[in-house]
């Protein structure tokens, strides 16, 4: 959170050797992959040699469309070479070790995606003098994290940053004189180019104290936020902050979490500048209660046990591999091992969603916005399923339709009463819903003019619904 009230989190990433490209069979059960490297490409396909404890190699290929390999890709294609049969504990006991240094060479590279910031605000406060009291309004400061999330390196190109949306809400604000309860203005400060503000004297015309950020300081303009899910989007020429840094870069995205695995953050506690953090994704899915402007409002979470502190609100979380998968925004006081994040669907969807809207050339549209189906729906059936190829769980339900709206999308594309949702098909594209959150997720994704359409489970038959094309008057504020 900001140095003062919520509690908030840090950024920081990691790297797992286990996730590197696959394998070739090796013959001596005593006999380990000590390194993997990429060699060769011809353009379509990718080359990958396998080096082993005994000093031996090998190589294989695959397609290079895939953005990455990971671990069960390894033990796919050593069951594929060997015949084996094996499980994938068995495999990665056996055959795969970890690199002790790799989660601090992902950490130092999460570096170049990180940023201190400063959202300044007009607080109006009450002093007594003489035993009557007085009101004196003044500039009031608060300092938090954030990742570079989208870099656009085109010549006057932005780069947009990812916080929390109450590192940059001030509810103290004085609305008439800070022009509402947002920053008056931001400013960030890059990993390694860490500065400070000081105090310069006073405003001729208002007698507020006046600052200086120096010159590692960005300028940074406000471009969207949620409230209801803590997420605000910044943003800077892409130039600026390449004047400070040239390496500068964009974070990498997860394509997803679970339960143990490892959780980093770097963030800016107390303001005493950016620093990192270490530990384990406790649960994925859990509900916290956030008052950020007055309002008691549930949160989806991510719970954690990566220490982090006042003012590391709005850094990233982030896996072993180094890759983005949640913003931490709070936790749990005195218990400093029960930390929270914004999962990252919601992450990716606010933050790509205000981005959108940003660029539609559309000045009544800001922020963000998503879809009302009209329907109702409930949970049943949860349990745990473990992928035995991937060693990785996860829990999964039934989404039971309970309503339908007569007029709404859902009535529309032919959800009826009593159907089991299985998937959501968005412009051909299928996403399996697994949990009821799952439709909220894929609804921050859709646009005017997607086709949107459900799978069902309908009297034992699975049925794929129409097809309903998306126009603006269907999308509601996010904030909604």
């Amino acid at each position: 959170m900001k140095t003062s009230a919520k509690v908030a989190t840090a950024c920081l990433c990691v790297a797992l050797v286990a996730a590197i490209p696959a394998f070739a069979a090796c013959s001596s059960q005593q006999t380990y992959v000590t390194s993997i490297a990429k060699t060769g490409t011809d353009g379509t396909t990718d080359t990958y040699t396998v080096y082993y404890s005994d000093g031996s190699s090998s190589t294989f290929s695959v397609n290079n469309e895939a953005d990455s390999l990971t671990a069960s890709d390894l033990y796919e294609e050593y069951k594929a070479q060997t015949g084996e049969d094996i499980t994938f504990a068995e495999f990665l006991e056996k055959y795969l070790t970890v690199n002790a240094d790799s989660t601090a060479l992902a950490t130092n590279e999460c570096l170049l995606s990180t940023m201190k910031i400063y959202a300044q605000f007009v607080e109006t406060r009450m002093g007594m003098m003489y035993g009557r009291p007085y009101y004196v309004s003044d500039y009031n400061i608060y300092s938090g994290a954030a990742v570079i999330y989208d870099m656009d390196e085109s010549e006057g190109g932005y780069t947009y940053i990812v916080t929390n949306y109450h590192v940059i809400y001030d509810s103290d604000a004085d609305v008439s004189l800070n022009g509402g309860n947002l920053p008056a203005s931001v400013h960030g400060y890059l990993y390694g180019s860490e500065g400070t503000f000081s105090d310069t004297g006073t405003d001729d015309e208002y007698g507020y104290t006046l600052y200086d950020y120096g010159d590692y300081a960005i300028d940074l303009e406000y471009v969207g936020g949620s409230v209801d899910n803590d997420i605000a989007v910044l943003r800077a020429k892409t130039e600026d902050i390449k004047k400070i840094n040239p390496d500068a870069k964009e974070v990498t995205i997860g394509d997803g979490y679970h339960v143990g695995e490892t959780a980093f953050t770097v963030g800016n506690p107390d303001d005493y500048g950016m620093s990192v953090t270490r530990g384990i994704i406790s649960t994925v899915d859990e509900q916290i209660a956030l008052n950020i402007d007055g309002t008691k409002r549930y949160y989806r979470s991510m719970r954690i046990d990566t220490a982090i502190y006042s003012g590391n609100s709005g850094g990233g979380l982030f896996n072993s591999s180094g890759e983005l998968i949640g913003i931490a925004n709070a936790g749990a006081g005195k218990e400093q091992n029960i930390n929270y994040a914004v999962p990252l669907e919601i992450v990716t969807g606010v933050a790509n969603n205000i981005i959108y809207y940003a660029n539609d050339n559309d000045e009544s549209t800001t922020d963000g916005y998503d879809v009302n189906f009209g329907m109702t729906y409930s949970a049943t059936g949860s349990h745990y399923v473990l992928d035995v190829s991937s060693g990785y769980g996860s829990v999964v339900e039934d989404i039971n339709v309970a309503t339908v709206d007569g007029n709404s999308i859902a009535n529309a594309i032919g959800v009826q009463q009593g159907d089991v949702l299985t998937a959501i098909v968005i412009n051909g594209n299928e996403t399996a819903l697994e949990r009821t959150y799952d439709i909220d997720d894929a609804s921050l994704t859709l646009r005017p003019g997607d086709v949107v359409n459900f799978k069902v489970s309908r009297d034992g038959e699975e049925v794929t619904l129409n097809g309903y094309t998306l126009a603006s008057t269907d999308f509601d504020s996010i904030d909604d």
